[in-house]
């Protein structure tokens, strides 16, 4: 198996776990590690940028009932990445058509998108991880996805993307040495959570364990 097919298995394990566990604080840890995976599988695939520090397919969008009726789907996949100047937010949106409107403050954005079939979709962030410049930040409709480009206010960078993931990074939740195998960062990861949570949370992963485990001793080989 080569290394990005170890990356998109690990990935969804990971995600398997997330469905199945009840408590936030699981939830958030397990968010922050598909988004490290996220990212390398994006890279090793050509995705967009060099400098990809975090990307995510952590759910599925969900919707809500719009006051005129129809429904807004809102985006909770994305990926991103940062330079100097903008932090980019990823959307992959397939007959994605305009932009219907957007909104920037220092600390949140609150963008949407209609597709061909006349759906909207809608990007609500509202807890950046540092301020940005509103008057100069934008969204970019291309073929398929869309693009949102938020301009820093100052060139520090941003080791997340919210406020949310990085207290959800400040727990013990193991760091992947560059370099390092990513499989064996899951590893440690499991093991933690393993040994810290309740049985509850015991028996969620052995019992995703065991099932990965099984579903890929079945793979046929090519």
């Amino acid at each position: 198996m080569s290394k990005l097919d170890e990356l998109r298995s690990d990935l969804t394990e990971l995600k398997e776990l997330l469905e199945k566990s009840n408590r936030q604080r699981t939830k958030d840890l397990l968010s922050v590690e598909i988004r490290k995976l996220q990212t390398e599988v994006m890279t090793k695939e050509g995705g967009d940028g060099s400098e990809a520090t975090v990307a995510a397919t952590t759910t599925r969008p969900t919707s809500t009932v719009r006051p005129q009726g129809g429904y807004d789907l809102k985006i909770s996949n994305y990926g991103w990445d940062q330079s100097d100047k903008f932090v980019k937010i990823y959307i992959d949106l397939p007959n994605v058509r305009d932009l219907a409107n957007s909104e920037f403050t220092a600390k949140s954005l609150n963008v949407t998108f209609v597709s061909k079939d006349d759906k909207r979709h809608n990007l609500i962030i509202s807890t950046l991880l540092k301020p940005i410049v509103p008057d100069e930040s934008y969204a970019k409709v291309k073929t398929d996805k869309v693009v949102i480009f938020l301009r820093k206010s100052g060139s520090r960078h941003w080791p997340t993307l919210t406020d949310t993931e990085k207290k959800a990074k400040e727990p013990r939740a193991p760091k992947m040495e560059e370099g390092a195998d990513p499989s064996s960062g899951l590893m440690d990861l499991m093991k933690q959570m393993y040994e810290d949570g309740d049985d509850d949370m015991k028996r969620t992963i052995a019992k995703a364990w065991t099932e990965s485990r099984e579903k890929q001793s079945f793979q046929p080989e090519f």
